[in-house]
C-alpha cells in the first residue's frame, strides 16, 4: 500500500473510531437535571450578569445528574424578545479548539507533525518584515507563541471591529486567509518564535491554512466532517459568507469605543475571522463538544495529553494556554478547561471540570468597548457563576 493510501486509511478508521465512541455516549444530563441547588444558584448568577450589563444572558450547566439551564434579559432590542437558552449566536475564538482538535488528530494519524514548520507546508507564506515561517512551528500555532502579530490589531485589515460606519461599510465583505496572514506578516512580529505567550488570531488561520493543505479540504469541511457530524450538534455552524444567523438566535450589540454608539451587529461576514472566530453554535453544543474533548472521545491520549500542556498567561496569575485550550483555577481547588469567545456583539465563555463531569457554558448579545469597568463587571459576573456551577456538589 502506498503511503498516500496508507494515510488516507488511518483517517478513515480515526474517523470511523470518533463516530463510534460518539454514537455510544450519552447525552449530559439527558432525561434528568442537576441538584436544585445548582439550579438555583445557576439562575441567580444569570440574573447577576445581565444586571452587571449584559443585555440578554444564557447558561447551561451539564452534570451527571443532569441539564439546568437559566436566562435572563433580552434577545431583541427592537421586539422584547426574551433570552432562550437555545438561542445561536456567534462564539468567535471557541471556534479554535474546535481547529486544534482536528490538528492534532492529524497528528495521530501520522500527516502533520507539532514539530513541523510553517513553511514544511506553506513555503513562503509567512516572511518579510522579520516574520520567518521556517522557525515557526505548528505547536507554537496552536499555543500563540509563534510570535505572530495579530491582524484584529490592524485597523485598516479589520474596520469593522472599530468604529460603527467600519461595521456598517464592510459587514459584507469577504476576506480569504492569505489576505488576513499577508496583512499581519506585513508587519513585525511581536516576538522571537517560541519566546513568549501572546495571543493571536493570525496563529489560526495559518493553522487552518495548513489543515487545507495537508488533508486538500477546507478546514471548515474538516471541523464539520471530524467533530461536529459526529457529535450531532445540530446547532453549530461554520458560515463563512453566510452574514444571517439560523433562528432562533440572539441579536448583538456591539457598543464601540469611538463614539459610545451601539450597533446591532448581528448581520456580518465572518470570513473575517475564518478559523480564528468563524463560529456559531448553542450553549448546549459547546458542553457536549468540551465534554467529549476532554473525556477522550476526540483525541488519542498521546494528542490529548499534548493539546493539555500547558504555558503560563503572563500578567494573569493561575492561568495557562495549552493548545486551543485555556485553564482557570476553581476557588474549592484545581482548575477549569475552558475556550471562550468574542465576536462583534457577542461574548460567551465556558469551563469543563478536568475530569469532564461538570460542563457550563454563557453566551451573552453584548460587548461594550466604551465602558471598560462595565464590560470588565460583566465579565467578572461570567467567571463567578463558571466557578459556581463547576465548584457545586450535586453529582
Amino acid at each position: 500500500m502506498s503511503a498516500v493510501r496508507r494515510r488516507v486509511a488511518a483517517s478513515l478508521a480515526a474517523l470511523a473510531a470518533v463516530a463510534a465512541l460518539v454514537a455510544s455516549a450519552p447525552a449530559p444530563g439527558k432525561g434528568s437535571s442537576p441538584g436544585k441547588g445548582s439550579a438555583e444558584v445557576l439562575r441567580r448568577d444569570t440574573a447577576a450578569v445581565h444586571r452587571a450589563g449584559a443585555i440578554g444572558v444564557a447558561a447551561v450547566l451539564d452534570t451527571p445528574s443532569g441539564t439546568a439551564t437559566a436566562r435572563a434579559g433580552e434577545a431583541d432590542l427592537r421586539t422584547g424578545a426574551p433570552m432562550r437558552t437555545d438561542a445561536h449566536y456567534r462564539a468567535g475564538s471557541t471556534v479554535k479548539t474546535f481547529v486544534a482538535t482536528v490538528a492534532l488528530q492529524l497528528v495521530g494519524e501520522g500527516r502533520l507533525a507539532l514539530d513541523d514548520t510553517v513553511d514544511r507546508w506553506l513555503p513562503g507564506v509567512v516572511s518579510g518584515h522579520g516574520n520567518d515561517g521556517r522557525r515557526i512551528t505548528v505547536r507554537q500555532l496552536l499555543q500563540h507563541t509563534s510570535g505572530l502579530r495579530g491582524y484584529t490589531s490592524i485597523p485598516e485589515v479589520f474596520p469593522a471591529g472599530y468604529s460603527a460606519r467600519g461595521y456598517y461599510e464592510n459587514r459584507f465583505r469577504h476576506y480569504t486567509a492569505g489576505e488576513l496572514v499577508a496583512a499581519a506578516v506585513g508587519h513585525p512580529p511581536n516576538s522571537e518564535p517560541g519566546a513568549a505567550y501572546r495571543y493571536s488570531n493570525t496563529n489560526y488561520v495559518v493553522i487552518g491554512m495548513i489543515i487545507e493543505r495537508v488533508t486538500g479540504h477546507p478546514w471548515r469541511a474538516e471541523v464539520r466532517d471530524r467533530v461536529i457530524r459526529p457529535l450531532g450538534l445540530t446547532g453549530t455552524s461554520l458560515p463563512g459568507d453566510h452574514p444571517y444567523l439560523p433562528a432562533p438566535y440572539a441579536h448583538g450589540y456591539h457598543t464601540y469605543a469611538e463614539d459610545g454608539r451601539r450597533v446591532d451587529t448581528t448581520v456580518f461576514n465572518s470570513t473575517a475571522a475564518d478559523a480564528s472566530g468563524d463560529l456559531v453554535t448553542t450553549p448546549m453544543d459547546v458542553n457536549r463538544f468540551f465534554g467529549a474533548l476532554l473525556t477522550g472521545r476526540l483525541l488519542r491520549p498521546a494528542e490529548l495529553a499534548e493539546m493539555r500542556r500547558t504555558v503560563p498567561i503572563p500578567d494573569e496569575p493561575g492561568r495557562r494556554a495549552g493548545l486551543g485550550l485555556e485553564t482557570t483555577p476553581l476557588s474549592c481547588g484545581g482548575f477549569y478547561w475552558h475556550h471562550g469567545g468574542n465576536a462583534l456583539g457577542y461574548s460567551s465563555e465556558n469551563g469543563v471540570t478536568t475530569d469532564g463531569r461538570r460542563a457550563v457554558t454563557v453566551s451573552t448579545n453584548s460587548f461594550d468597548e466604551s465602558d471598560t469597568g462595565r464590560q470588565e463587571q460583566a465579565d467578572r459576573a461570567v467567571r463567578a457563576l463558571i466557578d459556581h456551577a463547576l465548584c457545586g456538589g450535586d453529582g
